[in-house]
C-alpha cells in the first residue's frame, strides 16, 4: 500500500464512532458474519484519532459478537486521498467536525459522511475467529439468528457502513 494507508488489526475498544448506527441492520451483520466466519471488508480509520471514517455498523456487529481486534485499513485522515461527502443533503462537512464529534460524543444520525477513497484497496478477507478472543469461538459457531427474524437479504445492497 502507501505510507497514507496500511492495513492493520486495531484494538476494537480504541475506535471513535462519529455517527450513529441503525440497530436492525448491525443484527444483519452479525447474523452474515456469523454465517459465513469470515470479516470481509475492513472498516478505514483515522492514524491517530482513532475516528472511524467508514464502517460503523461493521464494528458495531463485531463489537456485539465480542471481538477484541477488528481488521481496519488506517489512513492518514488529513492527507488529500480522502475526501469527505455527504450521503444525504445538507450544509458541508469538514474533517474537523467529524473528529470533534468522535471525541465529544455528539454523533451525526446514521449514515451522515461519506468518505471516499482516491486509492484503491485490495480485498483484505481476515477470518471472524482471528478477531475474537480465544474463548469467544464457541459462543460465536453456537450463535443463531434471533428467533423468528428472517435472514437478511442477499439481494439488497445497504449504504456501505
Amino acid at each position: 500500500m502507501t505510507e497514507e494507508v496500511t492495513f492493520e488489526l486495531l484494538p476494537i475498544e480504541a475506535l471513535l464512532a462519529h455517527e450513529q448506527v441503525l440497530p436492525d441492520h448491525v443484527v444483519e451483520l452479525v447474523d452474515k458474519l456469523v454465517e459465513s466466519g469470515v470479516f470481509v471488508e475492513p472498516v478505514w480509520i483515522a492514524r491517530g484519532s482513532h475516528v472511524i471514517l467508514n464502517g460503523h455498523h461493521r464494528v458495531a456487529a463485531l463489537r456485539r459478537l465480542g471481538a477484541e481486534r477488528i481488521a481496519a485499513w488506517v489512513i492518514d485522515y488529513d492527507s488529500d486521498i480522502v475526501q469527505l461527502e455527504r450521503w444525504t443533503p445538507g450544509p458541508p462537512l469538514s474533517k474537523e467536525e467529524v473528529v470533534r464529534r468522535a471525541r465529544t460524543g455528539e454523533l451525526f444520525p446514521p449514515q451522515t459522511t461519506r468518505h471516499v477513497l482516491t486509492a484503491e484497496l485490495p480485498p483484505r478477507p481476515t477470518l471472524l475467529r482471528d478477531l475474537l478472543p480465544a474463548n469467544g469461538h464457541a459462543a460465536v459457531a453456537g450463535r443463531s439468528r434471533r428467533p423468528g427474524a428472517p435472514r437478511a437479504s442477499r439481494s439488497r445492497s445497504p449504504p456501505p457502513g
